[in-house]
């Protein structure tokens, strides 16, 4: 039954999460909240992993995902679910799409979704900022806002957001940085 409903979960992800891997992120943390298969600590490592590991970023979360919930068989179900939705819908827009390339309406619903995949993305970087950035648990169990942020984590954001733009480097440079930081002060 978990292989199901890891199948369907999965489907319904790849089908709505339009606008790339990191549109997956709202519907993962939905899945957790929902199924409790994943924490939201594990969707911030499953993104660490994902982002330090070839491939595209979605069906590397979902490979995880769904090798953490059921094995082999779930990261390998929950991959190719996560990829249906686009391979049949690529299949069936190549077919039409020289019939229906100039239609306002189809331009439309493109310009549409534009919008709606920044803000997918957005909400999901805000819950990995919220996971990696700040201590809801400390801060509710002191009340101290001092507890609230995590210093080390917020100045490592920082200085590799800054070398990103500054420095233009691989983001895998940046990655393995952070890796090495992270193993040195203990994060």
């Amino acid at each position: 039954m978990t292989l199901l409903r890891l199948m369907y979960e999965f489907f319904k992800t790849g089908l709505f999460s339009v606008g790339g891997g990191l549109a997956t992120l709202p519907f993962l943390y939905e899945m957790s909240d929902k199924t409790g298969w994943f924490s939201h600590a594990d969707i911030a490592d499953m993104i660490a992993i994902s982002e330090s590991t070839p491939g595209a970023i979605g069906i590397n979360m979902s490979t995880y995902a769904g090798f953490k919930t059921a094995g082999i068989p779930g990261g390998i179900l929950a991959t190719l679910s996560l990829a249906a939705p686009s391979v049949i819908i690529i299949l069936i827009i190549a077919k039409f799409l020289n019939k229906f390339r100039d239609n306002p309406h189809v331009e439309g619903a493109f310009y549409g979704l534009r919008p709606a995949s920044i803000a997918m993305i957005t909400a999901a970087g805000l819950n990995v900022a919220k996971v990696a950035l700040v201590n809801i648990t400390a801060f509710e169990a002191s009340g101290n806002v001092a507890d609230l942020f995590l210093p080390k984590a917020i100045i490592l954001a920082v200085v590799i957001f800054v070398g990103q733009k500054k420095l233009k480097w691989s983001p895998i440079i940046f990655l393995a940085i952070a890796a090495v930081v992270g193993i040195v002060f203990k994060f």
